[in-house]
């Protein structure tokens, strides 16, 4: 059972994920990268473990998994600065919150990955996407 500090670090590492991530996207969009992050808690936990990560700390900080966590991205210092007064971040602290208390509704189909409609990643080339929320195709991964 997680404590109530880690429950809070989960929420804020999840939080600016979807800041770093999906911020330009609206609610929906962000909502919909949320549902990747805990879809790939979830298997992990079914599993018993999974690459990813186990936690939702995990598989947000896995490296180059989201970019903005990588050092060298340009929104990595945005998102260690960011603070709930700006409004969009503050809107991803609640989806956050709704996302690790369980009461966040799964818009993806169960989707474990997605990109930008603007690139074509090599390992989507074989996948079929399972959802398109604004600007970003959404898979799920058989696994």
């Amino acid at each position: 059972m997680n404590t109530l500090q880690e429950r809070q670090e989960e929420m804020d590492v999840l939080a600016r994920t979807l800041y770093g991530e999906a911020r330009g996207e609206g609610l929906t969009g962000i909502e919909a990268v949320a549902n990747v992050i805990m879809n790939r808690v979830q298997i992990a936990r079914e599993k018993g473990g999974y690459w990813w990560g186990n936690s939702v700390k995990d598989v947000c900080l896995k490296p180059f998994q989201f970019s903005c966590w990588n050092p060298d991205d340009i929104n990595f210092d945005v998102i260690q600065s960011i603070t709930p007064s700006d409004p969009v971040f503050y809107v991803c602290q609640h989806v956050a919150m709704r996302a690790v208390r369980g009461t966040l509704k799964d818009s993806t189909g169960g989707a474990t990955h997605y990109h930008a409609l603007s690139v074509n990643p090599a390992w989507a080339r074989h996948l079929i996407p399972c959802a398109q929320i604004g600007n970003h195709l959404f898979y799920r991964e058989v696994i």
